[in-house]
């Protein structure tokens, strides 16, 4: 996975060679801008392929049911609402990169599954769904148009470089009322098969007992009007999954570049070539090695006396202990020592 060697940007670059950079349109994006009815937009939803519609954060769900209702509000007032921004991933085809809930809410509502609640100036509108709202409401809602934003495929042909640059852009442009984490992030771009994987090994038992989360259960997946039925900061941040994540990446060190942050992008953006094979051999890795931390430090107490002690650098170290302790050699190479330092 790494014989194409990672993209860097010299700091030391001439006036000229920056200028010529820019000129040829590197690092630059090609958008278009588009205003659409309501009720038109959450009918193109429909179209099979025309745009992602599952939500980006399967079991991490950031808006309540007020947060939701306000964003109706708005639209009902005309308040200016923010744009969405969208990546055409294929010509017509679309991903989101800020404005998902948005989606969320207003598909939630037009499908009558969302009774507005907790709205602060249109008090009275309060258990309503859009089929029950006063005709000239429903009507003057239905003449609101939601804007976009389009980040044309033509910014860059590189498919590497255009899933860090939609990382960048939904970064920067996220304008949820909730700051999401790295993690969140990750998932939300690099979805497929590995990611999948990563959000299943979160759910072992022996995973959830050593960072002191509750184990998995089948309505954990499950949003209500509370938000995210676990709490559990390492969980509704993601932090489980990241933790997993960096259980892979680091095991191609050598490779290091970017900061952490940057090399777990360029993993996580690679590991989506990654066949069923290779997916299944990872899995495998992962819980053989799993098992052997357990059954080195289960007896002995370790995993609540250490992680409850200093729970964020035990977190760090575990992540590069578990490729040391996959060998024997690890008991006899400072795997306790550095064990008890911490």
């Amino acid at each position: 996975m790494w014989e194409k060697p990672v993209k860097v940007s010299s700091p030391k670059m001439t006036d000229a060679e920056i200028n010529l950079k820019y000129s040829v349109g590197e690092q630059r994006l090609i958008t278009e801008a588009n205003r659409e009815k309501l009720p038109n937009f959450i009918s193109a939803l429909e179209k099979p392929g025309y745009m992602e519609t599952r939500p980006f954060y399967q079991r991490r769900e950031r808006w309540k049911i007020e947060q939701q209702s306000r964003l109706i509000e708005s639209f009902i007032m005309n308040i200016p609402v923010p744009p969405l921004f969208l990546y055409e991933k294929d010509f017509n085809k679309y991903e989101v990169m800020d404005g998902q809930q948005r989606i969320n809410a207003l598909k939630s509502f037009y499908d009558g599954k969302l009774k507005l609640k907790g709205l602060s100036i249109w008090e009275e509108l309060d258990g309503r769904t859009y089929s029950t709202l006063p005709s000239q409401i429903r009507q003057g809602l239905d003449r609101r148009s939601i804007s976009y934003i389009i980040v044309l495929k033509e910014s860059t042909p590189d498919e590497e470089y255009a899933m860090l640059l939609r990382q960048t852009v939904f970064e920067r442009l996220n304008t949820g009322g909730v700051k999401l984490e790295n993690q969140e992030i990750r998932n939300s771009l690099f979805q497929g098969p590995f990611n999948d994987m990563l959000l299943e090994l979160t759910r072992l038992d022996q995973f959830r007992d050593a960072f002191g989360m509750p184990r998995y259960t089948e309505n954990e997946d499950e949003k209500n009007e509370l938000g995210s039925p676990i709490k559990n900061t390492l969980y509704e941040k993601m932090g489980d999954a990241e933790l997993v994540l960096r259980f892979f990446a680091l095991r191609h060190v050598e490779h290091f570049t970017k900061g952490i942050g940057g090399f777990l992008d360029i993993y996580m953006s690679r590991a989506r070539n990654f066949g069923k094979e290779d997916i299944e051999q990872l899995r495998c890795l992962y819980m053989e090695t799993l098992d052997l931390a357990a059954h080195i430090l289960t007896p002995k107490n370790l995993w609540p006396r250490y992680l409850n002690a200093c729970r964020f650098r035990v977190r760090s170290f575990v992540c590069r202990l578990l490729p040391a302790i996959r060998t024997k050699q690890a008991l006899h190479s400072g795997v306790w020592t550095g064990l008890k330092k911490i």
